[in-house]
């Protein structure tokens, strides 16, 4: 029998935190591990182990979601974190991806949409709702970023890991994909990211979709 994928919640909303439950029941492939009413609490719950992916809302009340993904980040900088919140303010989308977020959902997206990305973000891959994609694009048209990989001077290995970026791949299934170690590959990141003058791989991955 196959591992369960697990999740776990961190929203103040009870009712939220329920419709969650259900809709991650609805999937054998995941399973609810725990769930958190404030950042505080989730950071507690954090503490011991890392699930397979947490989903975290934005606008909470006491610690907010980007306190939150801020020390989730500085704690285990390997945990998988989407936001999934109201919000779809340019401002907190950059914010938190910025800050490390894995994926940004919208929780007015239709449930099965929703069950799919998470699917997906469990699997490594980065999730955004297309109602925000344009919102990084148009961040990083303010910034002096490459305009293309040449201008950007990237090594050919470089500029494979970037497009493999691009698809949504983690460090590991890149690592798995080409054949190298988490490690390296990690290395090539931190390189092509400085190189691009970008701060996050999900930066990269929309600067890839739009010039290559």
């Amino acid at each position: 029998m196959n591992r369960k994928s697990t999740i776990v919640v961190i929203d103040d909303h009870p009712l939220f935190r329920r419709g969650a439950s259900q809709l991650i029941a609805m999937d054998n492939s995941l399973e609810l591990v725990g769930e958190a009413a404030g950042g505080a609490e989730g950071i507690a719950l954090l503490e011991d182990a890392c699930p397979d992916l947490v989903l975290l809302d934005l606008n909470m009340k006491g610690m907010d979601g980007l306190e939150t993904l801020q020390v989730i980040k500085q704690n285990k900088p390997d945990c998988r974190v989407v936001m999934l919140t109201v919000s779809d303010e340019q401002e907190d989308v950059v914010a938190a991806l910025r800050l490390g977020a894995d994926g940004y959902l919208l929780k007015d997206a239709e449930p099965e949409d929703v069950l799919a990305s998470l699917k997906r973000a469990v699997e490594g891959r980065l999730v955004l709702d297309d109602r925000v994609f344009d919102y990084i694009a148009l961040a990083l048209r303010t910034e002096a970023v490459p305009r293309t990989p040449a201008e950007a001077a990237l090594t050919r290995r470089e500029h494979e890991i970037l497009l493999l970026i691009a698809e949504g791949l983690s460090n590991k299934l890149i690592a798995r994909d080409l054949e190298i170690t988490e490690n390296t590959v990690k290395v090539h990141v931190k390189h092509l990211l400085r190189k691009l003058n970008l701060r996050t791989r999900v930066e990269a991955a929309v600067w890839a979709t739009k010039h290559e």
